[in-house]
């Protein structure tokens, strides 16, 4: 059964692959045979005048808020660590069972996807601060076949977790105390298998990534040949400067959140990466940050 699994996930990259080749060959007609209708339209009635909203966050706030997300989210979990540190549980009891192959391997394709998506996508926003040209054309054409792998990873990964990552009153407590992250002890934490901090990680990934894979493909494919949408009076131009507004605010949500996932898996929770290698996590890790899950296990006697 796991054979096909995997034997499946690779017709679908193998899908995919395809047919970003296909779409790659259709010419953009913004810029070509639409061109003088787009502006033409410009600022008319029916347009969306996001002309200098554009203008003015593409070319000043986006950068900046960028940048500082990049440098300071980091910095706060490098002040964490030094004054707080790592959670570090036993390894001498039993380990439980979490995460099947097929869920590590979509986790881990969606993973890698975005460890190319995110320091392309912000080199595409601060094109210019790198000097542009081939450098910056390269970063879009990866961060164009990263999203490929990511959009193959994102349907199954919501099936198999969707359930488990709906809230539960639990979830408000754990924000309340923001998962016991601020302090050295170790008291059980009210969380199912997943705490409210994945919950809000898996939502903006998945729902939120399938809208930045289409705001995405209007960037970058240029044409939107629906009828729903030419009925609306809306221009070709009022479409990509909404997907790119869209797209940029739901990108520096989702590289906040990346780092955090990152260092909650690397240096917040010792060890925590080996779940997502193995399978198992510690039990004492699952007794401590999973509570409720764990005494759900245990009257259902899996330990």
């Amino acid at each position: 059964m796991k054979l096909k699994r995997i034997l499946l996930l690779f017709l679908f990259l193998a899908i995919g692959v395809f047919a970003s080749e296909i779409l790659k060959e259709h010419p953009s007609a913004i810029f070509g045979k639409d061109l003088v209708t787009s502006i033409l339209a410009y600022d008319k009635e029916n347009s969306l005048h996001l002309g200098h909203l554009f203008t003015v966050l593409q070319g000043k706030y986006f950068t900046m808020l960028f940048f500082a997300i990049s440098l300071g989210v980091p910095l706060i979990f490098a002040i964490h660590y030094a004054i707080i540190g790592p959670k570090v549980f036993s390894h001498d009891k039993k380990k439980i069972f979490v995460f099947s192959m097929f869920q590590r391997l979509i986790h881990w394709l969606a993973g890698v996807s975005f460890i190319v998506l995110i320091p392309t996508g912000i080199i595409m926003i601060d094109g210019a601060y790198f000097g542009g040209g081939e450098f910056v054309r390269v970063c879009k054409e990866l961060h164009a076949v990263s999203t490929i792998f990511f959009a193959i990873a994102v349907v199954p990964m919501t099936i198999f977790w969707f359930k488990e990552m709906l809230p539960i009153k639990a979830d408000i407590k754990w924000l309340m105390i923001l998962g016991g992250y601020l302090s050295k002890e170790k008291k059980p934490i009210p969380a199912g298998k997943f705490n409210a901090g994945q919950k809000m990680w898996f939502w903006t990934c998945t729902f939120g990534g399938i809208i930045l894979i289409l705001t995405g493909a209007a960037m970058y494919f240029q044409d939107f040949n629906f009828n729903s949408i030419i009925n609306t009076g809306l221009t070709q131009i009022d479409i990509l400067r909404l997907s790119a507004i869209i797209h940029d605010i739901l990108g520096m949500v989702m590289v906040a959140l990346f780092f955090t996932h990152i260092y909650m898996s690397m240096f917040a929770i010792k060890g925590a990466i080996h779940s997502m290698i193995s399978g198992y996590k510690e039990e004492e890790e699952v007794e401590i940050l999973h509570s409720i899950y764990y005494k759900k296990l245990k009257e259902e006697n899996k330990i």
